[in-house]
Order: C-alpha cells, then structure tokens, then sequence
C-alpha cells in the first residue's frame, strides 16, 4: 500500500484545536484544499454553493442519505452538515489532496469509504482537565454545556487508537511542526513549501 494518502483527516475533541491544524495546514501547504461539505443550512450573506458548502434542500438531504451520496453526515443545531462520495471520489480520481476537519464517526466513514487514500490524524488535549480549562477559558458555553462537551469528549478519546496518528497538543507549535511533517511523509510528489518551524 502507497504511503501516499489524498483525504488528509482530522479528528478531535471540541476544544483540542483541529481546526487550528487544520487552517494551519491549509496555509502551509497551497496544493491542499478543504472539503466542502453539504449542508441544509440557509446560506449567509457571501457565500457561495460549491465554495463555501453545497447547500441543499432537506428533501434533496434526506434523497442523497437514502442512495448513499454521503459518505458520513450528521445533525448540528436543527441543520444537517455531511460529506458527497462524488466530491471526494472526483477529487481522488484527479490527485487533488483534501483536508477534513470532522468527527470520529466522520472520520472512520472516510476511512471505510477510501482505505487505500485515507490518512487519520487524531489530536488530543493533554488531558480532560486541561480540555476543561480550555472549553470554560472561552467563555461561549454555559457549565451544563461544557459537561456535555466533556463526556462526549471522553468517549471519542476512546477511539484514538483506531486513527493512524495521535497529536497530543500539550505545545501548539509542536503539534503544528508534527502534522507538517505527516503531511510530508504522505504527499509525495505535491510541491511542497519550507517548513514554519525548520526542517527537522
């Protein structure tokens, strides 16, 4: 099996900071692009189908659920948000490389969907009580919420070791460095870009 891996996906606890990597990554690496979800949302002023998500009907949602267009999807807030197989087949097919920022039943569906192209990287806080500290330091939540937060929390670090890395982010340079890195090692052939950090 090639080393190389086109769907470069993160998962982690609310508050570890994937999505920190994952902007990172994006920014360091112009030949990687993220995925565009769909989703039943209304669209907000200056976004655009196809660029910022592909917006759809919940009709047109429920019709692509029931003829497996998605490859994981799931319910936030009243919305449905989801991953189309032909987005990612397409862009497999034409060599492109995608970042996923997703959840860890998201994750393995990419994975089982796409073995062969699937790189999981899952990033962890150092423990629950400093995720704790991080989710109350925002002030957006109210204490209920955060619980909530950190029992889901608990149970998606259960499945960490299903996923072909783990980045503990105790040191957020550090973690930024090590995920360079992986995209390195599973890139080969992209036009890669000097490392932020210095080559290792």
């Amino acid at each position: 099996m090639s080393s190389k891996k086109h769907l470069i996906v993160l998962s982690a606890p609310s508050g570890a900071g994937k999505t920190t990597v994952a902007r990172h990554l994006l920014g360091t690496f112009p030949f990687l692009r993220f995925s565009v979800s769909a989703t039943t949302r209304a669209k907000r002023a200056g976004e655009e189908h196809g660029k910022d998500y592909f917006f759809l009907t919940r009709d047109e949602f429920r019709h692509a659920i029931e003829h497996d267009d998605l490859i994981e999807s799931e319910e936030i807030f009243g919305n449905y948000y989801g991953t189309l197989r032909s987005v990612v087949s397409e862009a497999v097919s034409r060599g492109e490389f995608l970042v996923f920022d997703v959840d860890v039943k998201g994750a393995l569906s990419l994975r089982s969907a796409f073995p062969d192209d699937t790189l999981l990287i899952f990033v962890a806080p150092p423990d629950l009580e400093t995720l704790a500290k991080r989710l109350r330091s925002r002030h957006t939540e109210s204490e209920d919420q955060i619980n909530v937060r950190l029992a889901r929390a608990e149970m998606e670090m259960g499945h960490r070791d299903r996923f072909d890395h783990v980045l503990v982010n105790a040191d957020l340079n550090e973690t930024l460095a090590r995920a360079e890195q992986l995209v390195r090692d599973h890139t080969e052939g992209a036009p890669h870009q000097p490392s932020l950090f210095g080559e290792p």
